[in-house]
């Protein structure tokens, strides 16, 4: 890929011409002269010559004139020039190049037009005083005196200019507005060279160690987009050939000028593929061990794109509002891991039910608020899907308690917005309603962030929540994605299209039944609201080892899944099975813990024999290990 696609010929032929002097007082410029002579952007004979010259001086000379013949006789080489002149190992011998590139790549030289008007103008002059001169001396034949007088006067008039006041002065140098090559910037104010002209294709990029240029059209495209070292990469893969890969999240990895890809992203500078992310104040957490650093689980940033209007209908008035978040059907979690308080109102219609979400609803037609197993719904279309009537009414056939959804909009529980409403929830954008088919939390953790979107099904996840975790390579085209919960669900039948008996269940390699594992832990996370069962208890729970002698936890059966370290489910279920005796064994006087853990056997056994398509109830838990 030529890293100077992005300059036009005349761009670059000013570059060289400003460039010339600098080139000029290269030391020892015998290896740029021979680089020039290799690509036949030098006449042999003034190779010849040059070469020979010893003197310092004279040698300066012979390389500006050099360059000078270059930018006359070869314009249409400009290109090739640039090219085999910024060959690394010019690079590294010269100073001076490396300078020159950076200037060129970065966007501090300065490239004009035109050359500022007055100096246009007195060049204009200038060749018409030649030429009257000229046409004089021929018609006039004057002497030789006489035409140095003249060729002395025309010299001067380069150096004078006249006054607008006189009819001349002499004395007073006319001051020419020299071109500066410097940053456009002032200091320590921000170069945002994304948006300059010059970078409208391409951005330099760096990731690690490695710089490369970021074609604009190809990342739009999720084609590879890098190019580094005159070879390709998509981003994922260039942050590993950055060394970054641990991180596994190129858009905070790759940056272009201290500024990530993700930041560039979000304020439109750059077109990614539709990864279907949200954006949220809340901090993202992974629940799932892996092989991954702690450095890809990364926040969001704070969306600063919220509009006054939402921010006035979430306001409630105080004692009325926290009634109604703890009253009937109404859930409210304040887990201190950075889950967010929602009011939610469990609601009906015939026979269909769902949960109606305060802070999505904006009226009958506008905000998608009434999540069901299958998908988001308008008050309209939830009561279309359920109602048999011709002409239903919203506010009265969607039930709340037994009552009209009416009686929360009178009690001011929640507030329809105005027909002129422009919040992203009444926006008729396709992209905000398509924003609003999915949770606006992690369905495992239950936390804001970057979230993934289930293509089949409201469910959301971060990309380290999700089992199998999901990397950034497996969204980058338009391709439908489904989570464990949908592909397992679609694949039932197929899968099983017998029953087994438990024991056959157990006696299956683990390397075949994955999904089933992975489903069964998600189930698991997501009942464990507390992250009771999460986490190593050795750590947080005193004396735990002097009663358990084998601790096991969730955090652990997945690490061991992810590192094919069980090779039938047996192993897998005695692992889960464990945690469970273990915390009925430790908790035998707390009676709080030790009903969490039967209610997550209960629920992990009544899954399994779901999921394995169970002929017959299985033995107790005891025999199973």
């Amino acid at each position: 890929m030529d890293t100077l696609a992005f300059l036009t010929d005349k761009q670059l032929l000013q570059f060289l011409r400003c460039s010339r002097t600098e080139m000029s007082c290269m030391v020892q410029p015998h290896t740029f002269l021979n680089q020039l002579r290799d690509h036949h952007l030098i006449p042999e004979n003034m190779y010849k010559k040059l070469i020979l010259i010893r003197s310092k001086e004279l040698r300066e000379k012979g390389v500006y004139r050099v360059l000078d013949w270059v930018e006359a006789e070869r314009p249409d080489s400009i290109k090739v020039f640039w090219n085999c002149v910024f060959r690394d190992h010019l690079l590294q011998q010269y100073p001076t190049l490396r300078l020159l590139r950076n200037r060129l790549l970065d966007g501090s030289f300065t490239f004009y037009e035109k050359l500022p008007e007055k100096v246009e103008k007195e060049e204009e002059e200038d060749k018409k005083k030649k030429a009257s001169a000229e046409g004089g001396e021929e018609e006039e034949e004057k002497t030789g005196r006489k035409k140095r007088k003249q060729k002395k006067r025309s010299a001067s008039a380069e150096e004078e200019q006249p006054s607008t006041s006189t009819q001349s002065t002499p004395s007073q140098k006319r001051k020419v507005q020299r071109l500066k090559y410097c940053s456009p910037f002032r200091k320590g104010e921000k170069a945002d060279i994304w948006t300059w002209p010059i970078y409208k294709s391409q951005l330099p990029v760096t990731c690690g160690d490695k710089e490369g240029m970021l074609n604009r059209d190809k990342l739009a495209k999720g084609e590879k987009c890098i190019v580094a070292q005159g070879r390709w990469f998509t981003p994922s893969g260039f942050e590993e050939f950055g060394g970054k890969k641990s991180r596994k999240n190129w858009k905070c990895s790759i940056r272009c000028r201290d500024t990530t890809l993700e930041k560039l992203i979000q304020e439109g500078h750059l077109t990614s593929p539709d990864f279907k992310r949200r954006k949220s104040a809340q901090t993202k957490r992974a629940l799932f061990p892996s092989n991954q650093s702690a450095g890809s689980i990364t926040g969001s940033e704070e969306d600063d794109g919220e509009e006054e209007e939402e921010a006035e209908q979430e306001r409630e008035e105080g004692e009325r509002g926290e009634q109604a978040n703890t009253a009937e059907g109404e859930s409210s979690s304040g887990v201190s891991h950075g889950v967010v308080k929602k009011c939610v109102f469990k609601v009906t219609c015939g026979a269909i039910n769902g949960m109606l979400h305060k802070d999505r609803f904006a009226s009958g037609s506008c905000g998608k608020s009434i999540r069901t197993e299958q998908c988001w719904m308008t008050p309209i279309k939830f009561v279309t899907e359920g109602s048999a009537l011709e002409d239903p009414s919203w506010k009265k056939d969607i039930q709340y308690d037994g009552k009209p959804l009416s009686v929360l909009i009178e009690s001011k529980l929640l507030h329809i917005h105005s027909l002129l409403c422009k919040c992203k929830l009444c926006s008729s954008m396709v992209k905000d309603r398509h924003d609003q088919d999915n949770d606006d939390d992690c369905f495992i953790c239950r936390s804001q962030g970057s979230l993934i979107c289930c293509d089949k099904c409201p469910r959301s996840f971060h990309q380290r929540c999700h089992l199998p975790n999901v990397d950034d390579a497996m969204l980058g085209d338009n391709r439908t994605w489904m989570c464990t919960f949908c592909v397992l669900g679609a694949s039932q039948l197929w899968r099983y299209p017998k029953q087994m008996t438990y024991q056959e269940a157990l006696t299956c390699r683990i390397s075949d039944h994955l999904l089933e594992c992975q489903y069964l832990l998600l189930c698991l996370y997501k009942a464990d609201e507390d992250n009771i069962f999460v986490t190593d208890p050795c750590i947080n729970v005193r004396n735990y080892t002097s009663v358990i002698k084998t601790p096991m936890w969730l955090g652990r059966v997945v690490e061991k899944l992810q590192q094919n370290l069980y090779k039938t489910v047996h192993h897998f279920v005695s692992d889960v099975m464990f945690i469970f005796t273990n915390c009925a064994t430790f908790n035998r006087d707390n009676a709080e813990f030790r009903e969490m853990g039967k209610r997550l056997k209960d629920l992990f056994e009544r899954e399994f024999k779901s999921t394995f398509s169970i002929q017959l109830q299985h033995p107790a838990a005891s025999n199973s290990q």
